[in-house]
């Protein structure tokens, strides 16, 4: 957010965005936080469910705001973790070697449910948690190419929306119209 003012961006706009449905989003991050912080040891078909549900809902709510920019990237670094977590039971895979470097360890995901976890025969890897923050770096974790997706999406989204001057000629292929993501104020 701080990189918006610095590119000319105002970030006032963010009050006329129109966003429909933000029950979708909500009961999303409900779910994620349930199966994943409150409740790590509910059984693992409820846990996996509920967090392939999680990503549905959170998709429904991105289809239904599609005229908001750049969202479609937000959704296709969704869609990427979904196929990643769909193709083995409800649980990311993560590589070992994204582990290690993060300082995580392996068989911390074989009690109970944790979002990403090291499989022995993952499926669909390449979309999985295999990039890592080092363990001697603040915040140090494992990442997809979804997430990076759905990071740069939202950073986009927000200079867009702002009308920052990083993404300006963005804006002006499309028009000097008002954007219909935004509201009649």
């Amino acid at each position: 957010m701080i990189s918006v003012p610095l590119f000319g961006g105002d970030l006032r706009r963010l009050t006329d965005l129109e966003v429909r449905h933000m029950v979708l989003l909500l009961a999303a991050l409900v779910l994620q936080i349930l199966v994943i912080e409150v409740v790590p040891g509910a059984p693992l078909w409820i846990a996996s469910t509920a967090h392939l549900v999680s990503y549905l809902l959170a998709g429904a709510f991105l289809y239904v705001n599609r005229r908001i920019p750049a969202l479609w990237l937000i959704g296709l670094g969704g869609a990427a973790n979904f196929a990643a977590i769909a193709a083995n039971g409800g649980r990311m895979p993560a590589s070992a070697s994204a582990f290690r470097s993060a300082g995580l360890r392996a068989e911390d995901g074989v009690e109970g449910f944790v979002n990403s976890v090291v499989l022995a025969h993952p499926r669909l890897l390449a979309l999985g948690d295999v990039f890592a923050i080092p363990q001697s770096w603040p915040l140090s974790n494992v990442f997809s190419v979804g997430d990076v997706c759905i990071a740069l999406g939202g950073a986009v989204a927000l200079h867009r929306i702002c009308n920052s001057r990083l993404t300006a000629s963005m804006s002006r292929k499309r028009g000097a119209r008002k954007p219909a993501h935004l509201g009649k104020k």
